[in-house]
């Protein structure tokens, strides 16, 4: 199986260059639309395009001359359009690229054009009487295939002289008993699953794709040795020629050992594995044609594979256990220190799958302003006026106070650092806010993000269980559902530092064993950060907390501090007179000793921008800065609201809604 292929194709089944992979990846194919391991396979590196295909299918040829079903004139490869119609030949619906006649409007997929199944076959392998092809069966009348036992819900071969007997056709060149150059030593034999059942020493899963299969396989009694039906049909290369992955060609070993893996340095016992003899060199199927150059979600430079690391200490960047220097892993050439496992970094939920040798980089720019002048800019969110920098607040005017002022961009005060300031409108951004890049890699997914304003309309937040207005991160690629993540949860990077704990955090994956260290709740979200070198987990709310705010009840600034477990003292809510637990983090004046619940001081909206609005049960509601000595009543749980920013119902009753539970009870 020859790899050297040139990196870079422009083939006629796909409008964008396409590059050769010759990694062994389970996809589906958008030629053929069959899902199953490729051993190589051609992709598309455009950014909202992730199709893939078979290296068949890729190639398949523009123009078919002389198709069994349709010998009057030639048929053309058709890129896919909105229309549902069926093959003409299989009788399937045609999902992507198909092949047409022009003249006659003929069509067929991809397949049926280039491999059509002959109609008659009259010496099959698997039967001992003439099939004949049959179009896609009615769903009402599945029947079980002769061969492999599981439904047919396509086109199958029937025999004429048989009642009820059908095919895959896949199946029909599959015999009772096979010669596989995977194990040729020995015959394989179908055996029904069930027939393993009270035998403790079979081998009952399948030796190259591990699964255990439930109806049928193939087994030799005599080496313990089984086939699934799909690597009978489609095996694994039995020689692979990659330079990228070793200078010899390697050999399939179909033998379970146990071995280190050369490529990705830890120990495995695969049953599908290649060897070099003469090197000395072995590895798992899985890190045959692994990429030279990536790009991951966890790094903001593009990473290299090398063969050997050469030096001892590092640790990974995604998992964070240690990467041994004689195997293979990749690096950073920006960053000495980043170092990633091989498996670690082509993990599809870090890498997106493209490789990137031989494509330049390009130094896109990402700066959401224009600079007018000496700290003036023109942000492209606020483009009708120019913004001026000031390095302190008190700068801005004395008619301004810090609690009802906010920044546009992350809906937080601005009493607190530069803030840019139009000098026409009430549009305040934090100075690390304005510079928020126009697109950005956040580990969430593994296309880029890109920036975008909310003004009027909230979002909601799924890391950090919030409504957010302001400005947001969306994600860019072919993904049906758009999920906003806000400006505070994609601030957080590897490896995060937070004052409230000693070392540094990294991202890891929610469960319900794991409760913040903050406020001990499980959070909703999908990612929590942790500690690697202690038992420490933080939700991504109380991560993005801030360390000094402005709170009415108080006339200095008041700051974040970090409970613990240890803490006994008891203390109380300056806001609402409650007894408060110093073991949760929570909110101090250090000037008056006065203490404050995060959730009292900040409430459920304190995302929000004034006059920012959230349509619920046919309502709209509006947030409003709750700063008057007179708090108004919440019409649903008839308590005084103590939040800063609340929500007033745009209805004919009108009132306002204290919280998120009073928000959805409300509703």
């Amino acid at each position: 199986m020859d790899m050297t292929i040139s990196p870079i194709y422009k083939l006629s089944i796909h409008e964008h260059p396409l590059f050769f992979s010759a990694m062994f990846i389970e996809k589906k194919c958008d030629g053929c639309q069959v899902r199953e391991m490729m051993y190589g396979s051609y992709y598309c590196n455009e950014p909202r395009c992730n199709w893939r295909f078979h290296k068949d299918c890729a190639e398949s040829p523009l123009e078919i001359n002389h198709h069994p079903s349709h010998l009057e004139h030639p048929l053309l490869l058709t890129s896919p359009d909105d229309s549902i119609t069926p093959c003409d030949f299989c009788g399937q619906y045609i999902l992507s690229t198909y092949y047409t006649c022009p003249t006659c409007e003929f069509k067929v997929d991809l397949i049926c054009g280039t491999k059509p199944s002959p109609l008659v076959i009259k010496h099959p392998v698997c039967h001992d009487h003439t099939l004949v092809f049959l179009k896609k069966q009615i769903e009402e009348y599945k029947v079980p295939c002769e061969v492999c036992k599981e439904s047919i819900g396509g086109p199958s071969y029937s025999c004429l002289e048989c009642n009820n007997v059908y095919f895959h056709l896949d199946c029909v060149h599959l015999s009772k008993e096979v010669d596989h150059n995977c194990h040729s030593s020995h015959s394989l034999k179908i055996m029904p699953s069930e027939s393993f059942i009270d035998d403790d020493d079979a081998h009952k899963i399948c030796h190259f794709c591990l699964v255990q299969p439930e109806k049928v396989l193939y087994h030799c009694s005599i080496c313990n040795f089984t086939l699934c039906l799909d690597c009978t049909k489609r095996p694994p290369p039995f020689v692979v020629d990659n330079a990228k992955t070793h200078t010899h060609p390697l050999m399939l070993f179909s033998k379970k050992i146990v071995f280190t893996c050369n490529v990705a340095g830890i120990e495995s016992d695969s049953y599908k594995s290649y060897i070099c003899l003469k090197c000395d060199f072995v590895i798992t199927g899985s890190c045959v044609g692994l990429p030279s150059i990536i790009n991951i979600n966890r790094h903001d430079h593009r990473i290299a594979f090398t063969h050997h690391l050469g030096y001892k200490g590092a640790k990974c960047g995604v998992c964070r256990k240690n990467v041994s220097q004689y195997y293979g892993a990749y690096s950073c050439a920006i960053c000495p220190e980043y170092v990633v496992h091989s498996r670690c970094a082509t993990d599809f939920d870090v890498w997106n799958g493209k490789e990137l040798e031989g494509i330049p980089e390009t130094s896109e720019d990402i700066v959401p302003f224009k600079v007018i002048g000496d700290n003036l800019i023109r942000h492209f969110f606020h483009d009708k006026h120019i913004l001026l920098l000031f390095k302190n607040y008190d700068m801005i005017g004395d008619d301004y106070y810090y609690e009802r002022l906010r920044c546009e961009a992350c809906a937080s005060q601005i009493g607190f650092g530069p803030v840019y300031s139009c000098q026409e409108c009430r549009f305040f951004l934090h100075e690390k806010c304005a510079h928020l890049p126009m697109k950005k890699n956040l580990v969430f997914r593994t296309t880029p993000y890109k920036l975008e304003y909310h003004q009027s309309k909230a979002v909601y937040c799924y890391l950090c269980d919030m409504f957010f207005g302001g400005f947001t991160y969306e994600p860019q690629g072919p993904y049906l559902v758009c999920v906003p993540v806000d400006v505070h949860c994609s601030s957080i990077s590897e490896p995060f530092v937070h004052n409230g704990h000693l070392h540094p955090l990294y991202f890891v994956i929610t469960n319900k064993e794991r409760r913040c260290d903050a406020c001990w709740r499980v959070p909703d979200g999908y990612y929590m950060l942790t500690c690697s070198d202690c038992d420490f987990d933080l939700c991504l709310y109380c991560a993005t907390l801030p360390e000094k705010i402005w709170h009415i009840s108080d006339e200095h600034p008041i700051t974040l501090y970090h409970g613990g477990k240890e803490a006994i003292s008891k203390n109380w809510c300056e806001v609402c007179e409650m007894e408060l637990d110093s073991s949760k983090w929570f909110f101090t004046c250090s000037d008056c000793g006065v203490t404050f619940h995060v959730g009292c001081v900040l409430g459920d909206f304190s995302r929000l921008t004034p006059n920012c609005s959230i349509h619920r049960g046919g309502k709209e509601h509006l947030a409003k800065l709750n700063h008057q000595s007179s708090r108004p009543f919440c019409r649903h749980c008839h308590d005084r609201c103590k939040a800063p920013v609340i929500l007033q119902v745009n209805d004919e009753h009108s009132g306002y809604i204290c919280s998120r539970s009073c928000l959805l009870w409300s509703c």
